[in-house]
């Protein structure tokens, strides 16, 4: 099985944990049943990837943050309410997320709070701006890191664990 199969048949699986097309017998899957909601990987690595899932899946990881810089042009930012499927670092599903809530702000204005909720390292604010740092110059380049950049604070709730 491929992985938009994969994607495709644990939607079918666990949306109605979303409450999300829950008449299809009756009026067949509408087009939001029908179409599984995004699907993503935490991190820029396999391994970074499957670490991060087991802290969502050991409930530790309630929240992730998105450099904006880091969306492109049709790329929406996340709202509270959306769907997606966190994936492990091979690309298989393994966790239906609602983003419960979503604060733009600027790095350097990160809170505590936030950084413990992302659950990573030791949970402190300063492991958050060294390792968020690190990441965000890796995959932005250096030249578009800066401390007033806008983050996305995103929290989530984990609906259903594959």
């Amino acid at each position: 099985m491929g992985e938009d199969e994969a994607i495709v048949a644990y939607w079918e699986s666990v949306r109605a944990k979303a409450k999300v097309g829950r008449l299809p017998v009756v009026l067949g899957p509408g087009a939001l049943a029908a179409v599984p909601p995004p699907a993503f990987r935490f991190g820029d690595a396999p391994e970074l990837a499957d670490e991060l899932l087991r802290l969502v899946l050991d409930g530790v990881k309630t929240a992730t943050s998105t450099a904006q810089a880091e969306l492109g042009p049709d790329d929406a930012a996340p709202a509270a309410g959306d769907l997606w499927i966190a994936l492990d670092g091979a690309g298989h599903p393994r966790a239906l997320l609602r983003t419960t809530d979503v604060v733009e702000t600027a790095f350097r204005d990160v809170t505590p709070a936030f950084a413990e909720a992302e659950g990573e390292d030791d949970r402190s604010l300063e492991s958050w701006r060294r390792e968020h740092e690190r990441y965000w110059r890796r995959v932005l380049g250096d030249d578009r890191f800066d401390e007033d950049m806008v983050v996305l604070c995103e929290r989530f709730e984990v609906l259903d664990p594959a």
